[in-house]
């Protein structure tokens, strides 16, 4: 048997036309409508696998087409067509069950790749009972909330829409947007991770698109940006929301058009990249404040991917902790085999405000300094004891920070000022999980400036 027509409905003649003539191009037959009535009646009849829907139609709405479209038949895929001033309804249309969305202008090229794509995806064997997993891509866990973010990244995988991840520092954000490049068809491809908050304002632009030579004071080389380098791969814009406005605007355009233009270039070309970025912030709350663009926000916001912190992943922190017991030991040649009762119990009432990663930090910690064979609670780092302790003796709720303790500066007296910025910054760090935005929140300074700091600070002790 043949396989079914793909059903085209744009009610344009002239791209009707075009979209037509690229379909019938690469091998498969179409049927085309230029009405939402005449789209159902092809719908109804032909029982296409993929429909490419323009969601601007003269009779009916066209989300409101693909809504009734998918009640007749869930297993259909939608790749819908919007302009650049509706990005809001591709969005919409997304979270009401499109396989993929296509803003104009695009090339041919993104054009067969999506329907592509939705061919492939649409032949799969009926899922039974989801598979519980302990582990997936890189996460340690089998708590519920995690298995809808296991799904949750398969799911979108199969997409090329734009991911935003979301989550508390230290919960999993890279890990995340790895995981959902590895389970794509770009696996193959390049994963290029870029810290947004880690880059200087100055040299970001350049970080991500590119410079060539002479076009800046130090530009002594010609360099090739992120996003080039991420050329049919995955892109990954870690703290997005640490980008500067005038950057954004420029990432806006990427996003539109597909092309790049390099500092002191003439010309742009074309690249072929997915999105996937990631923020400890609440994006929306950043959007109101002024400094994240609201038209970028719903570019980038299609597909969301929120990553639940520890404290609500039940069991999950203790499968995190033996795990890399394990794994330290061996590196380390430690006798470890496991976590004492006591230890467990106790780390099933912490709140982990440092997440996943002070979970990783505090069993490194253990390992390195001790020997085994049980990880116990004479074995844990002060800090980790002293919240118990304070827990304990009901000192506050749980996962609230302790009022502010009296300021004293018997420690400070006697040090350099350089002495005292270091240790101001370190201990702040340290109080909010190890997280650098955090911090920098805090202490009213950019994350790029103790970014740096730090590096200064290494070199000169490594001096």
């Amino acid at each position: 048997m043949s396989a079914p027509p793909i059903l085209l409905i744009e009610d344009t003649p002239s791209l009707q036309l075009v979209y037509d003539a690229i379909i019938r191009g690469a091998g498969h037959a179409v049927i085309c409508a230029d009405t939402a009535d005449a789209g159902l009646t092809g719908f109804k009849t032909h029982k296409p696998r993929v429909v490419v829907l323009d969601l601007m139609l003269p009779d009916r709405d066209g989300l409101e087409l693909m809504r009734e479209c998918l009640a007749l038949n869930p297993d259909a895929r939608f790749v819908v067509i919007t302009a650049n001033g509706s990005i809001n309804r591709a969005v919409e249309a997304m979270r009401g069950g499109a396989y993929e969305f296509l803003v104009k202008p695009f090339d041919e090229g993104r054009f067969l790749a999506a329907i592509d794509n939705a061919l492939r995806d649409h032949v799969r064997p009926p899922e039974e009972t989801p598979e519980v997993l302990n582990d997936f891509r890189g996460f340690i866990g089998s708590s519920d909330t995690m298995q809808d973010v296991y799904r949750r990244i398969q799911s979108v995988s199969r997409s090329m829409a734009t991911v935003f991840i979301t989550g508390e520092s230290g919960t999993g954000k890279e890990v995340c947007a790895q995981a959902v490049h590895d389970s794509s068809t770009r696996a193959g491809k390049p994963f290029v991770p870029l810290n947004c908050g880690a880059i200087p304002s100055d040299l970001l632009e350049s970080e991500v698109f590119g410079h060539l030579r002479g076009s800046f004071t130090g530009a002594i080389a010609d360099k090739i940006g992120a996003a080039a380098a991420a050329d049919g791969g995955t892109l990954f814009l870690d703290e997005i929301c640490e980008m500067d406005l005038n950057l954004q605007t420029k990432l806006l355009r990427f996003l539109q058009t597909s092309t790049i233009q390099p500092v002191g270039a003439t010309r742009a070309r074309k690249i072929n990249v997915r999105i996937i970025c990631a923020t400890n912030r609440n994006p929306l709350e950043e959007v109101r404040r002024g400094r994240f663009r609201e038209d970028l926000y719903y570019r980038l916001q299609v597909v969301p991917i929120h990553l639940p912190p520890l404290r609500e992943r039940g069991e999950d922190v203790i499968a995190i902790a033996r795990d890399a017991v394990r794994k330290f030991a061996a590196e380390e040649g430690r006798r470890f085999t496991g976590l004492a009762p006591e230890v467990e119990a106790l780390f099933r009432t912490l709140p982990w405000p440092g997440n996943v990663r002070q979970v990783i930090n505090v069993m490194r910690n253990v390992v390195v300094l001790n020997d085994g064979p049980l990880v116990t609670q004479t074995m844990l780092p002060l800090e980790i004891l002293h919240h118990h302790e304070a827990m304990t003796n009901n000192a506050g709720p749980v996962g609230l920070p302790p009022e502010k303790p009296v300021v004293s500066l018997d420690g400070l007296m006697g040090r350099t000022m350089a002495e005292i910025e270091r240790m101001v910054i370190e201990e702040t760090i340290a109080r909010h999980g190890g997280s650098v935005p955090k911090a920098a929140r805090v202490l009213d300074l950019s994350p790029s400036t103790i970014y740096r700091k730090r590096e200064a600070w290494m070199k000169d002790a490594a001096e």
